[in-house]
């Protein structure tokens, strides 16, 4: 499916993982089918709008059963491209970085951290969470040796530009940015900019009105 229909449908997209979760969930509890309306009161959404979000990956469902459970797990993987495990580099060991490498929910999600890279020589020459820990100036030999394509980027702002050229000029293809610069990257090179303080002000916001109007907040 191109990709301009994908970006077109990111709210969808933004759904899809919390479908396998719930899906994947189901499937070691023994299930077999569930239909869309079983799946919206788990997410507690709209029925219909289930629907039209698995239409876009081309599986269709039995009336009256539903969707055979493994098979719709892997047509929301293959819609995402999560059908085969992507290696990956992460850069930048510090608070946010360590706790990605023992997040290891990415792998079931088809990302496969296999190195980190880091200036401390306090860090460099030692594991984390399993993970070796390089010197960022090794990381265009292990690009090109390992055919490394995407890059989780969690390093200071001032050096966020510098280490995405070494990226680029030693042919990345992605960068999964969690700093708050807004990358120079040439035409062909897929950047998703990460803005965590963004859910955290809707959250507030939510609690704010939450505590004005009198509300419980004890659904959140």
């Amino acid at each position: 499916m191109p990709t301009t229909i994908k970006i077109d449908k990111l709210p969808t997209i933004r759904r899809f993982p919390a479908y396998l979760n719930i899906l994947r969930k189901l499937e070691r509890e023994g299930k077999e089918f569930i239909s869309s309306g079983q799946l919206a009161q788990i997410k507690n959404i709209e029925s219909i709008l289930v629907r039209k979000d698995l239409e876009l990956t081309g599986i269709s469902g039995t009336r009256k059963i539903g969707y055979y459970i493994p098979d719709l797990i892997r047509a929301i993987e293959n819609f995402l491209g999560w059908g085969e495990t992507l290696d990956t580099f992460l850069f930048g060991v510090g608070q946010l970085g360590t706790a990605l490498l023992a997040y290891k929910e990415l792998e079931s999600h088809g990302h496969r951290i296999v190195a980190a890279f880091d200036i401390d020589p306090a860090k460099i020459g030692k594991k984390v969470h399993g993970i070796p820990v390089f010197n960022v100036l090794k990381a265009p030999e292990l690009l090109v040796r390992l055919n490394v394509r995407l890059a989780i980027l969690t390093v200071p702002d001032e050096v966020a530009q510098g280490v995405t050229d070494i990226l680029v000029a030693s042919g990345i293809q992605g960068i999964w940015n969690f700093t708050s610069v807004i990358l120079d990257v040439p035409e062909g090179v897929i950047t998703q900019k990460e803005e965590l303080l963004s859910g955290l002000a809707v959250l507030s916001m939510k609690m704010a009105g939450g505590r004005e109007s009198g509300e419980s907040m004890g659904g959140l």
